[in-house]
């Protein structure tokens, strides 16, 4: 359990800093982006400001109005100098809307046109809040209005709020930049969920596993020793049928050592020691038990041991186990069994060959059949009693020992299990 937490621990870290990480490297593009709208702002308030100024340089009908309404003389019209002066302000604001649009600039603003000294002074028809973040563009005029009002005429340009307009024109990047990072988000806390909700799963499984062969244990240490009393009192004609029940004994043992080693192995609490060791005797005993059980359930098992020692890195139990698995499969899968084990040595390794006449694994099964939990199935039907852990204990034990295994076979044509396994040359 404390390996599991400080793993989530150091996931959940690596989570929190990619995110902020990559948080920041947004927050740096929308920075950049911010400053490059802000550039394209002022070039573009620089190109309308040389505009605007042009325009109002001559004598036109606009230029003639504002200059009567900043002179308050109405005496041309034959509005009121009020009305003169509305109806300037609200055509000088459609003249400016119109120039800033035509130069990229499409959001609120205000304007005051004023002499140095206020003597004269026309605003807009839009005020803005005295509180507003306001941005004030200067444009000194020039030619008609300051030589009729004979004083230097400033129209000052005012935008409110240039932080959100640019915002707004980065709708494009920051908008998809901030869903994609809510994705990315929602995405990994899903994952690490479902992965923590299988690891706590897989941590109750293994528990439970565990609790059910101790306790099996010993009903089976009981069998076991009842065997050996019988044994030593049984008659001639009863003793090869102790030795069954006694080999069986000792097989049930095995399998639930392999279930209780496959979940330390999956929960890592298990670690293989690895020894150097001649495996061939073990190999010739294993060969002679299984093959005095073949006489007993009538299924024809031969060996072939090249000759020479087997020198390998390997935890015999272990081993011992995983081979005989692959034995009793090949037993389980046959009508009428006919197995042979083969062991040789090749390109510095221990070729371990075991081949049955059973009825073959389709290619869609073999790619499965060292998950855990996976049994190979004929239509809907299991036909072999089991739980799929066999395999995959098997797998594991040579991973452990950093040997490999490969099947051949084909439906109805047998299936040929090889183990190879790296020789060792320090004794």
């Amino acid at each position: 359990m404390d390996y599991l937490l400080k793993k989530r621990t150091l996931y959940i870290i690596i989570f929190l800093v990619s995110v902020i990480g990559l948080a920041i490297v947004q927050y740096k593009y929308l920075e950049i982006g911010l400053n490059l709208a802000k550039v394209q702002f002022n070039r573009n308030i620089g190109n309308a400001s040389d505009v605007i100024k042009a325009d109002l340089s001559t004598k036109t009908q606009l230029t003639f109005l504002v200059g009567k309404a900043l002179l308050r003389d109405s005496t041309y019209f034959k509005l009121g100098i009020d009305s003169v002066e509305d109806a300037s302000r609200h055509f000088l604001n459609d003249f400016i809307t119109e120039k800033l649009v035509n130069n990229g600039i499409d959001t609120d603003f205000s304007f005051e046109l004023f002499s140095r000294d206020s003597t004269y002074y026309l605003q807009s028809p839009m005020r803005f809040n005295e509180n507003a973040r306001i941005a004030a563009f200067p444009i000194v005029l020039q030619g008609y209005l300051p030589e009729l009002l004979q004083d230097r005429l400033i129209l000052e340009l005012k935008f409110r709020d240039l932080n959100n307009y640019f915002l707004f024109q980065l709708n494009g990047l920051t908008l998809p930049s901030l869903l994609f990072l809510a994705g990315i988000i929602m995405v990994v806390i899903w994952v690490l969920r479902t992965y923590y909700w299988q690891r706590h799963l897989i941590t109750h499984t293994n528990e439970f596993i565990n609790n059910l062969t101790h306790e099996l244990k010993t009903p089976v240490f009981s069998i076991g020793l009842a065997s050996k009393i019988l044994n030593e009192h049984a008659s001639d004609a009863q003793k090869p049928v102790v030795e069954i029940i006694r080999q069986q004994v000792r097989s049930l043992s095995n399998h639930i050592d392999r279930v209780l080693d496959l979940a330390s192995l999956e929960s890592r609490r298990k670690v293989f020691k690895l020894e150097a060791v001649n495996f061939r005797p073990y190999l010739h005993k294993l060969c002679e038990d299984f093959q005095t059980l073949g006489s007993m359930e009538k299924l024809a098992f031969t060996f072939e041991l090249e000759p020479g020692e087997y020198w390998i890195k390997a935890e015999v139990f272990h081993l011992e186990n995983a081979i005989n698995n692959l034995l009793d499969n090949a037993k389980k899968y046959a009508d009428d069994p006919i197995i042979h084990l083969k062991a040789s040595l090749q390109k510095n390794k221990l070729f371990i060959a075991i081949s049955d006449n059973g009825r073959g694994i389709s290619e869609q099964d073999k790619r499965r059949i060292f998950e855990k939990y996976y049994r190979v199935t004929e239509g809907d039907l299991y036909k072999v009693k089991g739980y799929g852990l066999g395999l995959s204990y098997v797998k594991k034990v040579l991973d452990a020992m950093k040997a490999e295994i490969s099947v051949e076979s084909k439906n109805n044509s047998g299936t040929i299990i090889t183990l190879k396994i790296p020789l060792c040359h320090e004794r």
